[in-house]
């Protein structure tokens, strides 16, 4: 067994709790005792205000290797996509695992236990496939491992360049033949102790309609996640439109892809009817504002779908920030700007998206909770860093969301395993260095 004092820890109300011990056997949460004075003999002190493991429900980890490199061109989200495809025409297997690890490494760094990767590039150049089909896939779920996080492993159909068009190009490498293809090589992946494998349905100028209900009975009969990009982009819905005469979350609602084990990203242009077909099928809503805010796509109605009744998770996506406090705020105060209103979430609401309902919709409803039977899953942010400094003791979870950044993240537990510990990752001796070696290969 092993014992963890939290100074504070956050247990899901709307206050932390002060002195929390939480005891841990096969690395799951075997007691949890509050109001303690002190660090019992021998326990591991986690000093500052402790939460459950973050989940991350929306990262392509080789966009990681973009930061930096797209703000010097003007234009939109359609004119950043070029600049991805030239990177994902470079990735090899064993290219993608180093970048990959190194990204999810930065992600522990950053308080993340648990990822939900959405992975398109499955193939080799030209869309040959590799001697072993899910290469690609495998590489990732090795990366999270060494990295020592959790993952879900979002295998994602892309048919088509767009509605009616061949995929082209770098877009080769994303495509099987078809949906059956998809879901006979989707099939051969393997989860673990540390993975579990869902489905994507990439977009619906992606997949015809026709792949969409093979994706999501793929789902349902494995009881998996499915999560699909949703009316990122206004061309998107009015192509959509041209092409079927339905919006996008009408289609996918047609070919039964909604629903409570389903999750839709960004959800940005919607209509009203959009709104309630996705509050009413309880279908989760990822928002990841910083990516959002990066290629211009828009602030999505996330306090809408979730009075309506959808679930809110946070994503990384492009990976142009890591750093799911700065996801969470931002989903308030994007709100702020667009309504000119404060106050539409409260902190607590927030945290909950970024861990249990985040969890949830990566397939892991157990986790993201500080309580007996979860997997022991710990995330601490310091109180004396500049950003958190003077954070008074009735306000910590209010501190956490709307103060603290990835730097103030201390120590990360995940499975009772400590992966960082004082701020340094104990897995992968150095992330930076990691990340450039990795990049550098890329780019």
């Amino acid at each position: 067994m092993t014992v963890f004092f939290a100074d504070h820890a956050w247990l899901g109300g709307e206050a932390a709790v002060r002195g929390v011990v939480v005891e841990v056997t096969g690395g799951r949460v075997t007691a949890v005792r509050q109001g303690v004075a002190a660090p019992p003999p021998g326990a591991v002190h986690l000093r500052g205000v402790t939460v459950p493991g973050l989940a991350n429900a929306h990262s392509h980890a080789f966009h990681r290797a973009l930061r930096g490199r797209t703000q010097r061109e003007r234009g939109t989200f359609w004119t950043w996509r070029r600049q991805m495809y030239d990177v994902a025409a470079r990735l090899t297997p064993d290219g993608y695992h180093a970048l990959a690890r190194a990204a999810y490494a930065e992600m522990a760094l950053a308080g993340v236990t648990c990822v939900g990767e959405f992975h398109y590039v499955h193939h080799d150049t030209g869309g040959r496939p590799y001697a072993s089909p899910n290469a690609m896939g495998e590489a990732l779920l090795a990366a999270a491992a060494e990295a020592g996080i959790r993952i879900t492993l979002l295998d994602t159909c892309y048919l088509r360049g767009g509605f009616g068009m061949p995929l082209e190009g770098p877009q080769l490498r994303f495509g099987d033949r078809d949906a059956e293809a998809w879901a006979e090589r989707a099939s051969g992946l393997r989860g673990g102790e540390h993975a579990r494998v869902g489905a994507a349905v990439h977009s619906v100028r992606a997949v015809p309609s026709e792949a969409i209900g093979v994706v999501g009975g793929w789902a349902r009969e494995r009881g998996a996640p499915l999560h699909f990009h949703l009316s990122e982009q206004v061309a998107e819905n009015e192509a959509c439109l041209s092409a079927y005469g339905r919006t996008p979350a009408e289609l996918l609602a047609e070919h039964g892809a909604l629903g409570p084990l389903s999750t839709a990203v960004h959800a940005t242009h919607l209509t009203p009817h959009d709104r309630t077909l996705l509050g009413e099928s309880r279908t989760g809503v990822c928002m990841c504002p910083t990516t959002e805010r990066d290629l211009a796509d828009g602030i999505g109605p996330a306090r809408v779908l979730a009075d309506a009744g959808s679930p809110l998770s946070l994503g990384s996506d492009s990976n142009a920030v890591v750093d799911l406090f700065e996801e969470a705020r931002g989903v308030e105060l994007d709100e702020r700007l667009a309504t000119r209103e404060r106050g539409h979430w409260l902190a607590a609401d927030l945290l909950r998206a970024a861990t249990s309902d985040g969890h949830a919709s990566l397939g892991w409803p157990e986790a993201g909770r500080i309580e007996v039977g979860a997997p022991a899953d710990l995330v601490t942010v310091t109180l004396d860093s500049v950003r958190t400094a003077g954070s008074p003791a009735d306000a910590l979870v209010e501190s956490v969301v709307f103060a603290a950044t990835a730097a103030d993240v201390r120590e990360v537990v995940v499975g009772g395993r400590r992966v960082v510990a004082d701020g340094r990752h104990l897995l992968v001796d150095d992330v930076p260095a990691a990340l450039a070696a990795a990049i550098a290969e890329l780019t």
